[in-house]
């Protein structure tokens, strides 16, 4: 009977597990297809919708918003553009091995993570299956002889793996929590290239669930975790040629199963907290490879130091490995929308487009105020020269002057308090003509050198003054609501064309996590987005 080391090295050492049924295929292409739709149709009703600050005043506090708008709009393409050339590395590095399963050892330093895939490797050498070292150095992935150093502190320095067989690709990347940025920077480059994450924790402070934190990202894609307890092992004492001498030993079954089923308890609850599927979570197995390799690695020693039962885990990570594999290409791209589209639309431009549409109502809310404003202001600043300018004439009872006289005076008036009172809008020239009756004239005629009288006349000219601001203050505030409606129409708009985006593409992401199928589900109309 094959051990579950046999039974699962023949599976990844042969071809049997490279390649994806040609309805899947065609599935993941149609997928790929709505997905390069649906952003091409975002773009486009994006653009359509733009918002235009026309009748603003360019110095505006709403126009320099719109412009400000627009701008983060474009520094948002531009940096999904960046980013997704900066994936250029991940998506070379799955197409180098394409047809094969790529798993991630993820681990903080002195985790074990070069020891454990060392010793994989060779494990796998002993079935006589062909081990491929192999590093990334200048964007280039060179082949190499030497094993991965194993050092008591952080010694991956650059992305490095091992490909085992003609199935499987273990990928030891640099420490999400080693010194460096650029080792960070540099693991979570890759992370999109696994299909599977194994978890590696110490067995002297296992299950430090922080870690996973760093891991939030690739788990919610739906990609398996296996926790693996490492250095399952314990100082002990034992007796050599009458002395006694120090060795490590493999911990007992009941301190393992204790520690694992701990970790797997605390594991599920970050994941729960992280709003990751309970399923993607794998039970903990506990090893030791040091213990392994010092006594012969036998059948027995193999299954004592617990990797009988990893390998009997790495079985059963297959399937899911393998699906998440299938829809990779899908997933690549999914994520990129999500964290470079969708994600800054949402959480930068809908914020802004809120804000707006506030600022918006509050200049509405103000017309009121500022049209009785400029109606104020303006007759307080016209009404005296009305006084004068009758006197002036009295003695002829030239009306004809006067009322030119006070259509220039209101003209200028009303102009220079609306574009005060309305500062923020371009205004159409302002229009004061008074409505006067046709005999309009002095109270009585100058007489025995005495100057008319004036009145009455000044009562009418004074309610046609006022009566002219009131018309044009209320067209110009009318003008201005219009505006203003017209522009919380398109920034409204430009929500619903991003809340519309984000409803399709979580009805794509559904699709491809198997929740519906069927490709004329894929299709809406454009106007959708």
């Amino acid at each position: 009977m094959k051990t579950s080391e046999q039974r699962f090295i023949d599976i990844i050492g042969s071809s049997g597990n490279s390649g994806n049924s040609g309805g899947a295929e065609a599935d993941v292409a149609t997928l790929l297809a709505a997905l390069r739709d649906w952003l091409a149709s975002l773009d486009a009703a994006l653009t359509t919708g733009r918002i235009e600050a026309g009748g603003l005043q360019p110095g505006s506090a709403l126009a320099q918003r719109i412009a400000a708008l627009h701008q983060a709009l474009a520094q948002q393409h531009q940096q999904r553009e960046a980013q997704w050339l900066a994936l250029a590395p991940a998506r070379a590095l799955a197409q180098r091995f394409e047809g094969k399963l790529m798993v991630l050892v993820f681990g903080k330093f002195n985790a074990g993570k070069s020891s454990l895939c060392n010793f994989l490797a060779e494990r796998f050498r002993q079935h006589g299956q062909a081990v491929q070292y192999f590093h990334l150095q200048g964007g280039q992935l060179l082949a190499s002889d030497e094993a991965f150093h194993e050092g008591a502190t952080e010694t991956t320095a650059r992305l490095q793996g091992v490909c085992l067989g003609d199935g499987l690709v273990l990928l030891d990347t640099p420490g999400l929590h080693s010194a460096t940025d650029d080792n960070a920077a540099l693991t979570q480059r890759f992370l999109d290239s696994a299909d599977a994450v194994l978890w590696l924790t110490s067995s002297t402070s296992p299950g430090q669930v922080q870690e996973l934190d760093e891991l939030a990202r690739e788990l919610r894609r739906g990609k398996p975790l296996l926790p693996v307890v490492t250095r399952s092992d314990v100082i002990d004492e034992d007796e050599v040629d009458g002395q006694i001498v120090k060795c490590l030993r493999n911990k007992s079954d009941a301190n393992r199963a204790d520690q694992e089923a701990d970790v797997g308890h605390r594991a599920a609850d970050k994941l729960h907290a992280l709003g990751v599927a309970a399923a993607q979570l794998k039970p903990a197995v506990s090893v030791s490879a040091y213990v392994a390799r010092s006594t012969g690695a036998d059948a027995e020693a193999m299954t004592g130091a617990g990797f009988e039962r990893l390998y009997a885990a790495l079985l059963e990570l297959l399937a899911p490995a393998l699906a998440y594999r299938a829809r990779k290409p899908a997933e690549v791209l999914l994520h990129h929308l999500q964290e470079e589209v969708e994600a800054p639309l949402l959480n930068q431009t809908m914020p802004a487009l809120t804000a707006l549409r506030q600022q918006v109502q509050e200049e509405l809310d103000s017309l009121p105020a500022r049209q009785a404003r400029l109606v104020q202001q303006a007759w307080r600043e016209v009404m005296p020269q009305l006084a004068d300018l009758l006197e002036a004439h009295a003695g002829v009872a030239d009306v004809a002057a006067v009322v030119a006289a006070l259509n220039a005076a209101l003209q200028q008036a009303a102009t220079q308090h609306a574009q005060a009172c309305l500062d923020s809008h371009i205004l159409p020239a302002v229009g004061t003509a008074l409505d006067l009756p046709a005999d309009l004239g002095y109270d009585s005629a100058p007489t025995d050198g005495l100057p008319a009288a004036y009145e009455k006349l000044y009562e009418t000219l004074g309610a046609a003054v006022q009566d002219s601001l009131q018309r044009m203050a209320g067209d110009l505030a009318e003008r201005c609501a219009a505006r203003l409606q017209a522009l919380d129409q398109a920034l409204q708009h430009k929500q619903q064309i991003i809340l519309d985006g984000q409803r399709r593409l979580g009805q794509i992401a559904s699709l491809l996590r198997g929740l519906h199928a069927g490709a004329n589900q894929l299709r809406e109309p454009a106007q959708e987005v």
